[in-house]
């Protein structure tokens, strides 16, 4: 049976997972042949748990160039993913990048350009669009038994990080280290499912409290209005320092609403439009009874494994894959704009200027503390106050 052979680069938390699975066999489709990272403690790491039939590198460029596979899983900090990703595919190889797909918007349009230019492939690891709940939530939004959207409130807040988390590396939780806080590490997969079940919004108003909960000089409390270009509206809260915290969908639409909580999805489908109630009913004070069930779903949820399969299954037969190229690219627009309104306090049309955000980043990243680790080094002029996922 053909194969996708695959080099990883970058072998910490996520990327020693990915060879597990892949060794596991739980991707049929692909044979793991060739692993980078800096740390050599990670190196030693490989020697001792993978097969002496995968090379080991330092540098993931030179993983790259060796001709010993033909797609890379990029698994390294967030602000290598674009220089990463983008000699990958000019070296002729397809990229599964994590996530985020950057820190900025100008780098992931950068990946997006050198894809098209190469004919590679270049795909993000949004595995939480294999959670069964909602690809399920998302069939019954497309299928219009709820009509429009009209809100929606994601509270998501069971996050909770304490000061020894962020204490535990020099360069969590830093401008310069990471770019951001609960926005570019935690809530990746949840803006991502935003734009994916309701479309992407077209402005929005934030507040980015850096630094609420803890002493660092991230965002680590957020809360976002969102406006959607057809008139409906959202709310997403996001923070490390609730505790037990809260993890709440809600969508309301004119026939009904679902909220997704506790593991489940639960619906109320209405028999009239609320719309035309509202403006043909002669009762002020109009009630009904909604119809209301749990969704079913397929309760299949293989996260990264999916995604992987899919990207092998995409290779060698041209299936599709868990997402495209520009659905990463809209997901750091979107955080990109909450992050930029949360610094000027601006109501912002999205995507916001790149040239823009990329200034005030800047200026963030020149006061940032020094980020020095085996991964990657960042030296800034100034010594700020602070201390990742």
């Amino acid at each position: 049976m053909k194969k996708v052979r695959l080099g990883i680069i970058g072998i910490g938390n996520m990327g020693s997972e990915h060879c597990r699975l892949i060794l596991s066999g739980k991707c049929p489709e692909v044979i793991l042949t060739a692993v980078a990272d800096r740390r050599e403690e990670r190196r030693a790491w490989a020697k001792q748990n993978l097969p002496d039939t995968v090379r080991i590198f330092a540098e993931g460029s030179d993983l790259i160039r060796s001709g010993v596979c033909e797609a890379v899983l990029t698994a390294v900090p967030h602000y290598q993913h674009e220089e990463i990703s983008i000699l990958a595919m000019e070296n002729g190889l397809d990229v599964l990048c994590e996530k985020p797909a950057a820190v900025r918007a100008s780098q992931a349009k950068r990946m997006l350009e050198a894809a098209e230019r190469t004919g590679r492939t270049l795909t993000f690891m949004f595995n939480q669009r294999t959670n069964c709940l909602y690809r399920a939530l998302r069939e019954l939004l497309q299928s219009g038994r709820l009509g429009p959207i009209k809100r929606v409130s994601w509270i998501i807040t069971d996050w909770y990080r304490t000061q020894r988390y962020y204490d535990s590396g020099s360069w969590r939780a830093t401008w310069a280290g990471e770019g951001g806080g609960v926005l570019l590490n935690q809530c990746p997969h949840q803006l991502d499912l935003l734009i994916w079940l309701c479309g992407m919004p077209n402005a929005v108003t934030a507040r980015c409290y850096e630094g609420k909960w803890h002493h660092i000089e991230v965002e680590d409390d957020v809360t976002a209005c969102l406006e959607f270009p057809d008139g409906a509206t959202g709310v997403f809260i996001a923070s490390t320092g609730d505790l037990p915290g809260t993890n709440r969908l809600e969508i309301d639409c004119e026939s009904g609403k679902a909220v997704c909580e506790n593991g489940e999805v639960r619906v109320w489908e209405l028999e009239e439009n609320e719309r035309e109630v509202c403006f043909s009913s002669d009762d002020p004070w109009y009630r009904t009874t909604a119809k209301e069930y749990t969704l079913e779903t397929d309760g299949e949820n293989p996260q990264h494994v999916g995604v992987i399969n899919a990207f092998a299954a995409h290779l060698l037969r041209g299936e599709p894959l868990v997402a495209e190229a520009g659905d990463g690219l809209r997901a750091i627009e979107l955080s990109n704009a909450i992050h930029l309104s949360g610094w000027t306090g601006e109501r912002l049309a999205i995507p916001v200027s790149g040239e823009r955000f990329d200034r005030e980043l800047d200026r963030r990243i020149a006061s940032s503390r020094t980020v020095k680790t085996g991964d990657i080094t960042y030296e800034t002029s100034h010594q700020g106050t602070g201390s990742r996922l």
